[in-house]
């Protein structure tokens, strides 16, 4: 038995081989091009992480110096707060020992003196009949302070 081979005809297996090497051809520079925009997504995706990154670091720290600023004029105001509750008390002990005098006085001379009540800001503060006004020489003794 004969092995039959047929020989390829030159003109359609160079005609083939040419049309399947440029079908592979273009898949190759398909395949570079799709590559090249992948790599640009990519890049484009870092760059655009980076400058989030970026704006939310510098966010990060306005938020952080606002905290810190809060915080500090917190403390301020604590201070002032521990003053004011501070010459409150001085002020009511004040009132009650001048109370105590009138209440003598009263005794004493037989005369009716109308001897308000302390009220106490610290239980019903919105009860309190007139605005408190204090300043820092309240406590000077002397012609200037308030008890001279």
């Amino acid at each position: 038995m004969a092995s039959t081979q047929r020989p390829a005809s030159s003109g359609s297996s160079e005609g083939g081989d040419a049309a399947m090497d440029e079908r592979k051809r273009k898949r190759m520079e398909s395949n570079r091009e799709s590559a090249r925009r992948s790599r640009m997504r990519k890049q484009k995706q870092l760059e655009d992480l980076a400058d989030e990154a970026s704006r939310l670091q510098a966010a990060n720290e306005r938020l952080a110096q606002s905290i810190k600023a809060k915080e500090e004029a917190w403390v301020e105001m604590e201070a002032a707060n521990d003053i004011i509750r501070a010459q409150t008390m001085e002020l009511a002990d004040r009132l009650r020992s001048l109370n105590s005098i009138l209440e003598i006085a009263e005794e004493v001379s037989g005369l009716s003196v109308e001897i308000p009540q302390i009220p106490d800001p610290f239980l019903r503060p919105w009860q309190i009949p007139h605005p408190i006004m204090a300043s820092p020489d309240v406590f000077l003794h002397g012609n200037q302070g308030l008890f001279a």
